[in-house]
């Protein structure tokens, strides 16, 4: 379908003086302070359930004991569930504040307390480490929710360290995770399905930024191949039911499209939600962009159900 009408104004707007600077062209804290002033924006007439959410913040311990932060969120509604969130940025940007509003809608609409962990970004941490924070804060959300659902729930960036995490889960007997969420993942470090697509540029999200990210993350080419890196050519099997939820208008829309082949093909139950008409980052859009928010429902409530079939 064609592009949401509200995005195609979006990106207009942002066009209007020329193509957005990118990635590579600015400095790393002007990248963060960017991606900061178009996540974080006032939100008039948010009197939804998840304003009742519950917030405190929490210091998780990693091992090389560095503390990082985390915020914990609770709802009133309490379905015994805990989710640890992993937050996108491109491993580079994004933090606590930039997914606050969508930490809330997940805890009221699962019912479920959401633990996002503050990871240390690249390329001051570069990889592992960012990963081994993901894996520290699964472990931590799990020996502090005995007896809940653990669900791993990341976007764009952050669902690729929910996926490293569920395979580190695997393969150490770490955490049992009853499900994992992961919104327009990245997992092809070569970007040859993201090059070839039609939308590789001028829908927010461009090939170039993501190769630039992965500069980042992974400045060694030689650990480009690793398995937590090359999650398109991972071993799947054993991992947890999962929701992969896709963009169309999004470079990274068929490596997630292929990652669910490649559950099925090892015997992992998956869910695939398509975000027609949407673009990369819309989980964030949801206070401004309809088909977002509807998308993100849908999102959600496959998650939901995917819990629920699993419950004796």
């Amino acid at each position: 379908m064609p592009l949401d009408r509200i995005l195609r104004s979006l990106i207009a707007w942002q066009h209007a003086d020329g193509a957005p600077t990118p990635a590579r062209a600015i400095s790393v804290e002007q990248a963060r302070e960017r991606y900061r002033e178009n996540a974080i924006r006032p939100r008039p007439g948010d009197n939804g359930p998840h304003t009742a959410v519950a917030v405190v913040d929490e210091k998780i311990d990693t091992a090389d004991g560095t503390s990082l932060r985390s915020r914990v969120y609770t709802p009133e509604a309490d379905s015994g569930r805990v989710v640890t969130y992993l937050h996108g940025g491109g491993w580079v940007t994004g933090d606590l504040d930039t997914h606050d509003w969508v930490c809330r809608v997940l805890a009221a609409s699962l019912g479920a307390v959401v633990v996002s962990a503050d990871y240390r970004r690249a390329p001051e941490y570069p990889y592992p480490t960012p990963l081994l924070d993901a894996i520290a804060a699964a472990r931590w959300t799990s020996q502090m929710s005995p007896g809940r659902d653990h669900v791993l729930i990341g976007d764009s960036a952050g669902a690729h360290l929910a996926l490293g995490a569920a395979l580190d889960a695997r393969d150490t007997g770490g955490p049992r995770f009853a499900a994992q969420l992961l919104v327009y993942p990245p997992v092809d470090p070569s970007l040859r399905i993201a090059s070839a697509c039609a939308h590789a540029e001028g829908y927010l999200l461009s090939v170039d930024d993501m190769m630039w990210s992965y500069e980042q993350y992974v400045p060694d080419p030689r650990h480009r191949g690793d398995p937590a890196v090359d999650l398109l050519n991972a071993d799947l099997r054993g991992l947890p039911p999962t929701v992969v939820a896709t963009a169309e208008f999004d470079p990274l829309q068929g490596e997630g499209e292929q990652l669910v082949e490649n559950l099925h093909a090892a015997g992992v139950p998956a869910r695939h939600v398509p975000g027609p008409g949407l673009v990369h980052g819309f989980f964030l859009m949801q206070d401004i962009v309809p088909a977002a928010a509807a998308t993100a429902r849908r999102i959600i409530q496959e998650l939901d159900d995917v819990l629920r079939s699993a419950v004796p």
